[in-house]
């Protein structure tokens, strides 16, 4: 059985705030301006992300029961962790696939792995807490707020005629930010294009269900997947 949507249409007509959303999408961009020697810094990399929390914060403040506006009911606890769990053994399982065969096989070196901050975390720290605790909060950040807000803007547009998908600018926009994060793209270089897959499966996801809790889920499963597969294999 399908996951049914929680929702039909803007899931909080009366949200107040949503173009707050649009402040990340203008750091992620306002980056590539940057100098190099600027962009080099890793405060600098985390900063679209941070003022993502800050808008998050402030829209939060408009609107109080932000924690439905943001799909994380309690009650939808329990499909969550199902569904989150099947799409990220197999998101994990076809990622893994990728990265260790095709990306290798098209030429290019998948060693700096090896070396990115992620690699330098204990093990035991890393799996699960660390990659629960990243799921949580990159979720909440560009799922739950990134895409649920611009979500609420594009079905504006659609009322006045402008969109007449369900918010397909609102997804592909919130995958291709997520993708495009400095910090992402400095961290894992070219492989930071299968987050464009990635924010695309866990924003469908995310919009059929407006169930957080299961894109959280599916992030940490696939996470784990993966670097259990790669740390192995790098090994």
């Amino acid at each position: 059985m399908a996951p049914g949507p929680a929702h039909v249409g803007p899931p909080h007509p009366t949200e107040r705030g949503a173009a707050l959303a649009l402040l990340p999408i203008a750091a992620t961009l306002s980056y590539d301006l940057l100098p190099a020697s600027l962009q080099a810094h890793t405060i600098v990399q985390f900063a679209p992300q941070l003022v993502a929390y800050l808008a998050l914060i402030l829209w939060g403040l408009q609107n109080p029961p932000a924690v439905s506006y943001l799909g994380l009911d309690t009650a939808g606890l329990g499909k969550g962790l199902r569904w989150g769990s099947l799409v990220g053994i197999v998101l994990g399982a076809i990622n893994t696939l990728v990265i260790l065969n095709l990306v290798p096989a098209l030429g290019y070196d998948i060693a700096f792995l090896k070396d990115t901050p992620h690699a330098h975390i204990p093990f035991v720290v890393m799996v699960p807490w660390f990659i629960c605790g990243i799921a949580l909060l990159v979720e909440v950040n560009f799922r739950g707020f990134l895409l649920g807000r611009l979500a609420t803007l594009e079905s504006q547009l659609r009322k006045s005629g402008l969109a007449t998908c369900p918010s397909p600018l609102a997804l592909l926009t919130s995958a291709l930010a997520f993708a495009f994060d400095p910090f992402m793209v400095n961290t894992f270089r070219d492989l930071h294009w299968i987050a464009v897959w990635d924010g695309l499966i866990w924003g469908m996801l995310w919009l059929r269900t407006r169930n957080l809790y299961s894109t959280i889920v599916a992030h940490a499963v696939e996470v784990i997947v993966m670097y259990l597969a790669v740390r192995t294999a790098l090994e």
